[in-house]
């Protein structure tokens, strides 16, 4: 239980909060919570509005400048500087951004995984995979941490609170048992 007093023009007001504001019981345990979400929410929330307000502002610079009437090279020049900011920009950080995983949630007895990314409108969008379906990447990618089936996934391993967690999720204890048993296998056949 959580005691909040929130203030609403000068009226204190008590309210008793039971949960947190990430607890969703239908994605199971939370397990991982990313430091840097309202980094990326920030930063392609300004992109995006910079990019709008590019797309108002290029007629209207046009018009006053003249740009629309001199050579046809500094038009060019000029859509394309305007262009380039508007569109490469934004669709550069989704990109790069759309694996972060904000939380991660994990149902024990399902043994599946919940993770909340940010969708390319700035929306949670969760995508539910089991264990099994984690792929670690053979080369180590710079905005990669495992792969959910197809989807990459970004993780800061030091941010999840039980190191178990962590362990799991990347098949980390089971691959120990698996050699093991393979090792046995091998002694046996000998």
């Amino acid at each position: 239980s959580l005691f909040q007093v929130t203030s609403f023009q000068g009226v204190a007001v008590r309210s008793l909060c039971t949960s947190s504001p990430h607890d969703h019981p239908e994605h199971g345990r939370l397990v991982y919570k990313g430091n840097l979400a309202k980094a990326v929410l920030g930063v392609r929330f300004f992109s995006y509005s910079t990019s709008i307000f590019n797309l108002f502002m290029a007629p209207y610079i046009m018009l006053k400048t003249g740009i629309g009437f001199d050579s046809l090279f500094i038009q060019a020049a000029f859509y394309g500087l305007v262009g380039f900011f508007t569109f490469v920009t934004p669709i550069t950080l989704h990109v790069l951004t759309k694996g972060y995983v904000i939380r991660l949630y994990y149902k024990e007895d399902m043994d599946t995984y919940t993770a909340i990314t940010y969708n390319a409108i700035l929306a949670e969008k969760a995508t539910v995979f089991h264990q099994k379906d984690v792929k670690i990447p053979d080369i180590t990618k710079m905005f990669t941490t495992f792969y959910a089936k197809t989807k990459s996934m970004l993780v800061n391993p030091t941010l999840f609170p039980n190191p178990q967690d962590y362990n799991h999720l990347m098949g980390y204890d089971k691959s120990l048992y698996f050699n093991l048993e393979e090792e046995l296998k091998e002694a046996d056949e000998r």
